[in-house]
């Protein structure tokens, strides 16, 4: 079944979701960027030539409209070949492209991807969570760390840094107000 056109059973945007407004609630700003970001997403498939269905869409479209919008980005990142290439912070401007962040791309398909679903698709056939689309976002952040000279590292928890000398001040206050 496709997911435009449905009658009845696929949810729309009015009708509300999992994170549903009550009637003649104003939506909160997450809701209301999902549903801009669905839009242009529908109308950038409409205006290919020739017209893309949103039943037809697959990640290959989901890719080049990710590298569509990096025309309208406002982070600078760096060639290979630039003198600036790995500092982060640049004494003078260069000609190097501006693009969107990483951190950009990943929250609009994590929106486009609720949407989807949302509107009627199945979660097996959504193109935002294919495989490609995490290859294509983890070598954009890859990219980007490496041009600012700040590689990425995932936060990992990790156990806290233990200074001997505050471990035992600490555990000698704790000693002082047990019961």
């Amino acid at each position: 079944m496709s997911i435009e056109g449905r009658e009845g059973g696929g949810k729309d945007f009015s009708e509300g979701s999992s994170s549903a407004q009550p009637v003649g609630s104003t939506p909160s700003r997450y809701e209301s960027q999902k549903r801009r970001d669905w839009n242009t997403f529908c109308q950038y498939l409409k205006n290919q030539r020739p017209s893309v269905p949103l039943s037809n869409c697959s990640c290959n479209h989901v890719l080049e409209f990710l590298r569509y919008l990096d025309q309208f980005g406002k982070t600078k990142v760096h060639h290979h070949g630039c003198m600036f290439y790995g500092h982060p912070e640049p004494p003078a401007p260069c000609t190097c492209p501006l693009r969107q962040a990483w951190g950009s791309l990943d929250a609009l398909i994590g929106r486009l991807r609720a949407a989807y679903e949302e509107n009627g698709g199945s979660p097996e056939t959504n193109p935002f969570a294919s495989g490609a689309i995490r290859v294509y976002l983890r070598d954009v952040r890859e990219c980007q760390a490496k041009a600012r000279g700040i590689p990425y590292k995932k936060n990992k928890k990790k156990k806290p840094v233990q200074n001997n000398e505050t471990e035992e001040s600490s555990s000698m206050t704790m000693l002082h107000f047990a019961p």
